[in-house]
């Protein structure tokens, strides 16, 4: 008797029913949009330049009639590619001071290191679609909580509804972080994928599949092989036979 597939347990108990069109879709019929944006060093920008920052932010919140959630996400940073750019560098260069100048900012940098964390840091802006706007009520929701369900809705038309909610409320972020000299741009489909995968194997980072359905393959197997399987399963059926 062979063995039964190993399923993605681990993933049912995720609110991610898919991601589709740019937009990642809730098993409870929610969508949001993901957009990455830059910071700017406050304390590097002049009065003048902070006031209208100030200005400008204070516009955004004004400016809102819809939530949104911002989130960071930190992750050590791998420098050892840019130190060794430093060494060919050096090992380039004909001026002996210029050489030296690189040796102390290469020494500068390795002790740097070796003191203090460098980590990289991502920003994000998300705009949720709930569940509620597509006729979704709180009675019908609680009693679907804790089980598996299926959509309230075709996934089609819960993306039609979600995309004419949030292009709207996108486009008017998109303004406002212009006016504050950031630069921002909605994620797609492949990049949130990466961005999850990211959040949910942190000590994966750096190792992405190649397509979208490598992700949502079972990553945990069993201990013992396919054929050793097999035999244990012929001889529990003698076993129940005898």
């Amino acid at each position: 008797m062979p063995a039964p597939p190993i399923t993605a347990s681990t993933q049912q108990h995720l609110d991610i029913e898919d991601i589709k069109d740019d937009l990642i879709i809730l098993k409870d019929g929610s969508c949001c949009i993901v957009m990455q944006t830059n910071a700017v060093n406050f304390d590097l920008l002049s009065e003048a330049e902070q006031d209208a920052t100030i200005y400008a932010y204070a516009g955004l919140l004004n400016s809102l009639s819809f939530p949104i959630q911002l989130f960071i996400t930190s992750r050590k940073k791998d420098i050892s590619s840019y130190l060794q750019l430093l060494k060919n560098q050096k090992a380039k260069v004909e001026s002996e001071k210029l050489k030296e100048q690189i040796g102390k900012y290469q020494k500068f940098i390795e002790q740097t290191v070796k003191e203090n964390m460098v980590l990289e840091k991502d920003f994000y802006v998300v705009i949720p679609f709930s569940s509620y706007e597509l006729g979704v009520s709180k009675s019908v929701k609680s009693s679907l909580a804790g089980r598996k369900k299926d959509l309230p809705f075709s996934k089609s038309f819960i993306i039609q509804k979600a995309k004419t909610s949030l292009m709207p409320k996108r486009d008017h972020i998109f303004k406002q972080f212009t006016r504050l000299g950031l630069k921002i741009k909605q994620l797609n489909t492949k990049e949130l994928i990466e961005l999850l995968y990211k959040i949910y194997n942190p000590d994966d980072v750096g190792q992405f599949l190649s397509s979208n359905e490598d992700y949502e393959v079972s990553l945990v197997e069993p201990n013992i092989s396919p054929s050793d399987q097999q035999t244990e399963n012929k001889q529990d059926t003698a076993n129940n036979t005898v």
